[in-house]
């Protein structure tokens, strides 16, 4: 997979680089570029880390070109929620897996959670995962702080002294069940002009649950996990960021109540912003199976929310498209529904399934997931992205008829748990580039 490819010119692919490499003075030829004026039939030069030319290239004496013929070029892609274990948990992912997988997936930009040994709530702490990212990583990998130390929602990390190292400051895995501390940390973060990122789950709310309290755990059994768990604390902070003016975004929404309050909420001038994962626009707890695959949190809700989902991205009420990739170990995740850990892997299908079950079947159009995926994240965090004369050269190509079959073999990420394991998809990525570098390559 990561052979070198020999330079003869009848190859699609006549001298690109290998995995790691600049793209040094390449043309991606005759594909269907998306710019900011939409997609449009062009060729690209990348020089020096940047994209140099837009312009059909004619010169039979080409230093190096790819043929993307029928293929499309999106901005890398930029997932704001994922999970790549390093440093603490090193044996369900790593820097370096992690950052293979989203390159595979498309990703030229991530932003790995805090829940981590030793959490990121200081600069020592902090440090050993911008080692590893320095060290391991083929894209670009920034990482949040943590609201509290040690995530116990007690007291706050040391927010000043991480701001600048960090995207954003998130508890994630954890609610902040004190409305006084999550209130200091909006404060905190506002002067600081950063984004409080939440994972609301009220625990008084929990009552052991695990799956969405729902249809499948009245008939199975199951302790389930009530919508009031998340939509009420979704409620608190909004009422919070809108007494502190703190840019506030809610992660991974998986309820139809918390799709209205951040509706109305942004209608109210709140500084609010959200996303919401891909298994929660095409799953519900209907597909559900005793499996720990299929167990994640928050867990796959009713069909009702998962339609109030999809609204939620028709009317843009949800911001962003972010995978929460939440890799584990294999014997971790065969112990069933009930007793497997929370999360699943997710970067490399998330396009893919995107474009099969969301895309191809008309229910969005192209243009608008790929601006959840890109424009929208970048916008919100300050990031650049987009495909344009002088800007860095974070692209990504996708071949969209063709399938591929999720299953094992297909993951370079060290978890393979997924609930589309078997299924085959539409969209490959052939080939993701960033900063001018090759992060992935057929």
């Amino acid at each position: 997979m990561y052979d070198d490819l020999e330079p003869c010119r009848p190859s699609r692919f006549f001298f690109i680089a290998r995995t790691g490499e600049a793209v040094v003075n390449t043309v991606l030829k005759n594909a269907f570029v998306y710019t900011d004026h939409g997609f449009s039939k062009f060729d690209i030069t990348i020089s020096g880390g940047k994209i140099e030319a837009f312009d059909e290239i004619t010169s039979s004496d080409l230093p190096s070109f790819v043929d993307c013929s029928g293929r499309y070029i999106f901005p890398g892609f930029i997932d704001v929620h994922v999970h790549f274990r390093e440093p603490g948990f090193v044996y369900k992912e790593t820097i370096a897996a992690g950052s293979r997988a989203a390159a595979h997936g498309g990703y030229t930009t991530v932003f790995t959670m805090p829940n981590l040994k030793p959490v990121p709530d200081n600069r020592e702490n902090l440090s050993l995962q911008l080692d590893a990212i320095e060290r391991d990583a083929v894209i670009k990998i920034i990482p949040y702080g943590a609201i509290t130390i040690g995530e116990k929602g007690e007291k706050l990390s040391d927010m000043t002294d991480l701001a600048p190292y960090v995207c954003a400051f998130s508890d994630d895995g954890r609610g902040v069940q004190n409305r006084e501390v999550m209130k200091e940390a909006m404060l905190t973060a506002k002067r600081l002009n950063k984004v409080i990122c939440a994972h609301c789950e009220d625990n008084g709310l929990l009552h052991g649950g695990y799956i969405h309290d729902g249809k499948y755990a009245a008939v199975h059994r199951h302790a389930g996990i009530s919508s009031e768990s998340e939509w009420r604390q979704v409620e608190r902070d909004i009422e919070l960021a809108y007494e502190t003016g703190c840019a506030y975004h809610v992660c991974h929404i998986s309820t139809k109540e918390s799709v209205s309050l951040i509706r109305d909420a942004k209608k109210s001038g709140v500084d609010i912003t959200c996303e919401t994962a891909p298994h929660y626009l095409v799953l519900c707890d209907e597909d559900l199976r005793e499996e720990g695959r299929f167990k994640m949190n928050p867990p796959l809700r009713s069909a009702e929310d998962k339609d109030a989902l999809l609204l939620g991205i028709e009317d843009d009420t949800i911001d962003m498209i972010a995978t929460d990739h939440a890799p584990h170990s294999a014997e971790e995740k065969s112990r069933g529904l009930k007793d497997s850990p929370f999360g699943i892997t997710g970067i490399e299908t998330a396009f893919p399934l995107l474009y099969t079950k969301l895309i191809k079947t008309g229910v969005f159009p192209l243009e608008k997931i790929i601006r959840l995926l890109t424009v929208n994240p970048a916008k919100r965090f300050g990031l650049e992205s987009g495909i344009r004369l002088g800007a860095r050269a974070d692209l990504t190509v996708f071949n969209l008829d063709e399938l591929v079959s999720v299953n094992n073999d297909f993951f370079l990420s060290m978890g393979k748990s997924s609930p589309f394991i078997g299924e085959k998809l539409y969209g490959k990525c052939e080939m993701t580039i960033c900063d001018g570098k090759a992060a992935w390559r057929i």
